[in-house]
């Protein structure tokens, strides 16, 4: 049955957690997964602008994310010159849109569930038509003796038994198709990521960081540091100096 096939299909999806984030919203998709589980890692540091940088440990060749994505991420950030914002990446950073695509491509096609069909027309309209035949023979006969008034109350209640057979069917099939359909919604939504959960319970602010990374798409031109604010005597100071 199709909605069978179909959560067998997203079965093989979602043993790649990166797979199952891939088509979420944006805050818990399989980018932002990345790059949380590139913090957690200590791969990489992220300032309060939301400024990605890889960090002293990714130096290391032993060190490596051990997935194609979050290696994406950091070969990202390795080819910049400067910190970079993880919108940044996403918007212009062409070898990294290339690596998602093709992670994209490596996700098995998957299959849409439909309530099932009803009946085929044809045999919908036989039983309708021997319906009708038999309303009309019973209204248009009296019956005459006790083997037809047998014959009659046995074809009355084959007709009303057969009037409710159809709506008791139909849910019958229906409660099947709708457990299978619920199974498969679950399993396309699904619980975050696991690097969101761990960074999210390590480190909350982190988390919001990388949300402010996400959200700008330029560094800015203090380069992620925080400007250093001057105070009135300082102020003056400079213009009297000056």
């Amino acid at each position: 049955m199709r909605h069978r096939r179909a959560l067998d299909r997203w079965a093989v999806v979602l043993a790649d957690p990166y797979q199952a984030a891939l088509e979420r919203w944006w805050p818990k998709d399989a980018v932002q997964a990345a790059a949380a589980q590139l913090v957690l890692d200590g791969l990489v540091t992220v300032n309060r602008r939301g400024n990605l940088s890889p960090a002293p440990a990714a130096a290391d060749p032993a060190r490596t994310p051990g997935h194609p994505l979050p290696e994406a991420v950091l070969a990202a950030l390795r080819r910049r010159s400067a910190p970079a914002t993880l919108g940044s990446l996403v918007l212009r950073d062409e070898e990294f849109e290339t690596a998602l695509r093709e992670f994209r491509r490596a996700r098995p096609e998957l299959l849409t569930v439909g309530e099932p069909a009803g009946a085929p027309k044809p045999g919908l309209y036989l039983v309708l038509a021997e319906m009708l035949f038999c309303v009309f023979g019973l209204m248009s006969l009296q019956p005459d003796g006790d083997a037809e008034w047998t014959a009659a109350w046995a074809a009355w209640t084959g007709l009303i038994a057969q009037v409710i057979w159809f709506p008791v069917y139909n849910r019958a099939r229906g409660s099947g198709w709708k457990k299978d359909a619920d199974a498969l919604e679950a399993a396309r939504l699904g619980p975050p990521h696991p690097a969101l959960q761990a960074l999210d319970v390590r480190d909350p602010e982190a988390i919001r960081r990388l949300r402010v990374s996400r959200l700008r798409t330029r560094r800015g031109r203090n380069r992620g540091r925080p400007r250093r604010r001057r105070t009135p005597a300082a102020t003056g100071a400079h213009l009297s100096s000056g």
